[in-house]
């Protein structure tokens, strides 16, 4: 706990109006001497005109969290941030730091970091998402140098349907349509998608690394803004 007249550390999260998942995942797992503060950017629907018209809002978004004086920015959607493909997610962090006047991620680039991290070469993906939007995800991580086995998606475009998702939701899914042989990880996409809580139990049965769009985020987060954390599983012993 921060002492009186101390200042805590703060940091911002730049998210689709219609997320409900990523703050409360954020916050389970910092110390409380961190705080969180969030900006929204109009989204309904997980779709590519959505999704483009969205990443407008970026900028100004990150520009009012930093009036709160935060110590680190993240634009905290995963298919928002690779939308346009390889180098749009790294545009994304430069504009928002920018903005904020602080480091930013993007969740996309955060992903790829961390499997990085992981020395993760062939995984497999499980998302919510619409065809349309897994194979522009397999495109942007075979682009990032990942070799993809499998992608799964649940077809879903509401944004609130993807948020009554459970882990129980994200856990199952996982172990009807992941074969861990031969893997070197499990990426769970999605910040509105409830599953941070369900990767301590996935690394167990599985035996390879799990990694969620919330647990990478936060996980590069912390690192830009040099706050310590104790996530749930295997990449959070890795450092940034």
């Amino acid at each position: 706990m921060s002492e009186p007249g101390e200042r805590a550390e703060r940091i911002g999260l730049v998210v689709p109006s219609s997320n409900t998942t990523a703050e409360r995942e954020f916050r389970a797992h910092l110390p409380d001497s961190v705080t969180v503060h969030g900006a929204r950017m109009a989204l309904e629907s997980v779709t590519v005109d959505e999704l483009d018209a969205m990443s407008d809002d970026a900028a100004r978004a990150a520009e009012l969290l930093g009036h709160a004086d935060i110590d680190a920015v993240a634009y905290a959607c995963t298919t928002g941030s690779l939308l346009h493909g390889p180098g749009f997610d790294a545009e994304l962090e430069e504009r928002l730091a920018e903005a904020a006047g602080v480091p930013a991620v993007a969740t996309a680039r955060s992903v790829v970091r961390a499997l990085e991290a992981l020395d993760a070469e062939r995984i497999t993906v499980v998302t919510p998402y619409t065809a349309d939007l897994d194979a522009k995800e397999q495109d942007f991580l075979e682009a990032a140098g990942f070799e993809v086995a499998s992608i799964d998606g649940r077809g879903l475009e509401a944004n609130t349907a993807i948020g009554v998702l459970t882990p129980d939701d994200a856990f199952q899914q996982v172990r009807e349509h992941v074969d861990p042989a031969a893997l070197d990880a499990v990426f769970v996409s999605c910040t509105n998608y409830r599953s941070l809580a369900a990767v301590d139990d996935l690394e167990s049965k599985l035996g390879v690394p799990v990694i969620t769009s919330n647990g990478a985020t936060l996980w590069d987060l912390c690192g830009a803004a040099d706050i310590a954390v104790d996530g749930p599983g295997t990449l959070f012993n890795h450092d940034r």
